[in-house]
């Protein structure tokens, strides 16, 4: 399912516009489905209708079944009404229904009654249903009576479905728009014979703050070693909450090469990179992470500018090509048209392993020891960090439940993670951090990173969830389809909960993708941009969106790193990876790899001045004219001195290095 809470969902679209194939894939993961076919046979001689059905019956997996409801248009209300609670059911299309409905071989009937009873059926309906429609509000008005009578008809079905349906999407040229948020289903009351799905209320930070309220007050603190950091706990055990007034875990930076010095005050500085540039309830006075948060975007004019000034430097060749887009967002997300390389860099690695399925093939203890070897300085991640003067922060998430037997975390803890989070994101900003790298380690966290691509996006588990690989560098097929087993159960146990943020984090995500989200949320506040790398970085950041929309336009995807799940991901988010090294060094380590060709973009287009046929400075005005080392009667270099150790001298005393010029 794709959006937060439904179980009745129309989909609208034109003619070929994916309808079908969108609605298709909300009720993959579903184990059986009843396909309604409601469109008559046609023709014998349409052989183009003929193969449209054959198309779509083509498409359907062979665990469907197929009801037929051409012969009675009354058959769908039935056939809907009749449906039980573990049924999934996908009607295609109402435009078939009314073609029926209006036949003259059901006429004289009441058309308007019969509408009627298939809007009760939809709106009583206790199992999971999807409805494709034609939408054909948008055309002229039909110019033939026929026509007309089609057009009036299908356009009160779809009204008439549409209220009675928890969610309405329109789907036009394969991109979907969703015109009734399953939200609004959740605030009416419920109907008679429907499980209403439970539901959190999330609080007004405006409100709370007025009324003193407790939520309002409450500070948030992170211990440095929290409880959860044990993993020789049960698996089945519920992951403690994070202890309140505690300290962030250490920032060090792994000894190779020293990280630059802070630029000097207005060069560049943390108050001019990462200084608040909004009003907003900081962590310390309460903080309510929700939904419609209005955080800071970045500068809409410099990206283009910094783009468009390219053009004009003096280029030996075409231009930094797809590294343009790192010096559009550089520009962006500084606020200036020149913008400077990133100087102070930190990179967060989360640790937090998923209990259950999804960690199937994992071996026991590795997440833990990768994160005990970057926090000592060793391994790739840490490596690269010292390559790239990057400190390297380690934090503890919480451990997460399996979540195809009940919620990963539980309310509370999901609050904890996020202002965690936004924590170590503000402690990065007042340290005057230019950059932030997100890399994670834990078991299982791509198997619920796919689970939360499925949940926010309509994806197919399979197709989002990676290839298991070994220590050996085999393929564990089995493991994987013991992860993607866990991850349909998981999504068959939530299909009618609210797939709001929190929901989808406390029975999907688990503690390292909250505790990510918070950093993106915090990040996004302080105006510091982020490099996501990897499954768990894109997951946060689709659910990101889901409570500052802001949040996605701060980061910048260097890598897909060949997952299916972070290409999904990106393409959900508009990030548009730079590069295709298919290196498969764990999450944030490619981000590092690619860190030093970033920054040499960044550094040409700050330095490099406008071409002289542009109107820049000619080479005469770079170079000063070397002053003559003779008379004008005379050569301009001494003659080359004998072969032998020692410097070169001339006819004086002062000694001359090789190639110097005698002055």
């Amino acid at each position: 399912m794709s959006v937060d809470g439904w179980h009745t969902l129309l989909v609208l679209g034109g003619i070929r516009s994916g309808k079908s194939g969108f609605a298709e894939s909300l009720v993959a993961d579903a184990p059986m489905v009843r396909y309604v076919a409601t469109a008559p046979a046609g023709e014998p001689d349409d052989t183009e209708w003929a193969a449209r059905l054959a198309a779509h019956r083509a498409r359907r997996p062979g665990s469907w079944t197929t009801e037929e409801t051409a012969a009675d248009p009354g058959r769908l209300a039935e056939v809907i009404a009749a449906a039980g609670p573990n049924d999934t059911l996908l009607v295609d299309d109402l435009g078939g229904w009314v073609t029926v409905l209006l036949d003259p071989a059901h006429q004289p009937a009441d058309d308007t009654a019969t509408i009627a009873e298939l809007a009760a059926a939809v709106r009583a309906s206790e199992a999971r249903l999807v409805l494709v429609s034609p939408e054909v509000g948008l055309s002229l008005v039909p110019t033939t009576p026929l026509g007309r009578a089609f057009t009036d008809a299908l356009g009160a079905t779809n009204r008439a479905v549409a209220d009675a349906c928890d969610a309405v999407a329109l789907v036009v040229a394969g991109q979907t728009a969703w015109l009734k948020p399953a939200a609004d289903a959740h605030a009416a009351p419920a109907q008679p014979g429907r499980a209403t799905p439970a539901h959190r209320p999330v609080p007004d930070p405006v409100a709370s703050a007025r009324s003193g309220s407790d939520l309002a007050a409450q500070p948030v603190e992170v211990a440095e070693t929290p409880p959860w950091a044990g993993h020789d706990r049960p698996a089945a055990r519920r992951p403690e909450s994070v202890p309140p007034d505690a300290p962030l875990p250490e920032v060090f930076t792994p000894a190779a090469t020293p990280p630059p010095a802070p630029p000097a005050a207005g060069t560049g500085g943390a108050g001019d990179w990462a200084a608040p540039t909004m009003a907003l309830p900081m962590i310390a006075t309460g903080l309510v992470i929700q939904p419609g948060m209005e955080l800071p975007m970045p500068d809409d004019y410099t990206g283009p500018q910094a783009v468009d000034r390219l053009a004009t430097l003096d280029l030996p060749g075409a231009g930094l090509g797809v590294l343009e887009q790192v010096v559009g967002f550089a520009a962006a997300t500084q606020g200036t048209s020149t913008p400077r390389p990133w100087d102070t860099v930190r990179v967060l690695l989360l640790h937090g392993d998923h209990a259950g399925g999804a960690s199937a093939g994992a071996v026991p203890g590795e997440s833990a020891r990768r994160a005990r070897q970057a926090r000592a300085g060793r391994g790739a991640l840490a490596r690269l960090a010292a390559e790239n003067g990057a400190s390297l922060q380690v934090v503890e998430a919480p451990g997460s439940a399996p979540f195809e037997d009940g919620p990963a975390l539980d309310a509370d803890q999901v609050e904890s993670a996020l202002r965690y989070g936004w924590r170590l994101a503000e402690q990065a900003a007042d340290a005057g951090v230019h950059l932030l790298v997100l890399a994670a380690c834990g078991a299982g966290a791509e198997a619920a990173a796919a689970a939360v691509l499925a949940a926010t996006a309509g994806a197919e588990p399979p197709a989002v969830l990676g290839r298991v690989v070994t220590e050996q560098g085999e393929i564990d097929d089995n493991a994987w389809m013991v992860r993607c087993a866990a991850v349909r159960d998981a999504l068959h146990r939530t299909r009618r909960s609210p797939r709001e943020a929190k929901d989808v984090l406390a029975e999907l995500g688990g503690g390292d993708i909250a505790m990510a989200t918070g950093v993106l949320l915090g990040a996004t506040a302080r105006r510091v941009p982020v490099l996501l790398d990897g499954p768990v970085g894109t997951a946060a950041g689709m659910v990101s969106r889901d409570l500052a929309g802001q949040a996605r336009h701060w980061c910048l995807l260097p890598d897909h790193g060949g997952r299916p799940g972070v290409r999904l991901a990106a393409d959900v988010l508009g990030l548009t990876p730079l590069l295709d090294l298919r290196l498969d060094l764990g999450e944030g380590a490619t981000a590092l790899a690619a860190l030093p060709l970033l920054r040499s973009a960044l550094a040409l287009a700050a330095a490099l001045p406008t071409h002289p046929a542009l109107g820049g400075g000619t080479e005469d005005d770079d170079v000063a004219e070397p002053q003559p080392a003779a008379p004008a009667d005379e050569p301009d270099f001494a003659e080359p001195a004998p072969a032998g150790p020692g410097p070169t001298t001339t006819g004086s005393d002062e000694p001359v290095s090789p190639g110097r010029r005698a002055d």
